[in-house]
């Protein structure tokens, strides 16, 4: 695991594959760029879903429905412990729960994890 407070990046969760050699595989130009640059481009606009989880708790279906307005729920994390945080439900870091605003919460990403950390 690495810990890192840089802003994320596409090629930090990138699979790495073997290219093909660039002068053998020229690619032709669209709209005055390459294809690759026109590609690369495009998937910068696919909505990323952020899900930061602060804790869980599992219960029987019988006290669920006992719940009630004003009930607590306890969760499995300790009061200070970092927030998982996901994209497009895959773990890729950890952070704080933070105050944007009077009305708003954020998470401050604290522990970028490395891909080999998230696939097992």
């Amino acid at each position: 695991m690495s810990t890192d407070n840089t802003d994320i990046g596409l090629e930090d969760f990138a699979t790495s594959a073997s290219a093909p050699d660039a002068a053998a595989t020229a690619a032709p130009a669209v709209d005055g760029k390459d294809v690759d640059e026109a590609q690369k481009e495009a998937v910068y606009d696919i909505p990323v879903k952020i899900t930061a989880v602060i804790g869980t708790a599992t219960m029987p279906v019988n006290q669920l429905l006992r719940l009630g307005r004003g009930a607590v729920v306890e969760l499995d994390r300790k009061l200070g412990e970092a927030v998982d945080i996901y994209a497009n439900n895959r773990l890729i870091a950890r952070g704080e729960v933070v105050v944007v605003d009077d009305n708003h919460i954020g998470v401050t990403m604290t522990e970028i994890l490395s891909s080999s950390a998230t696939n097992g």
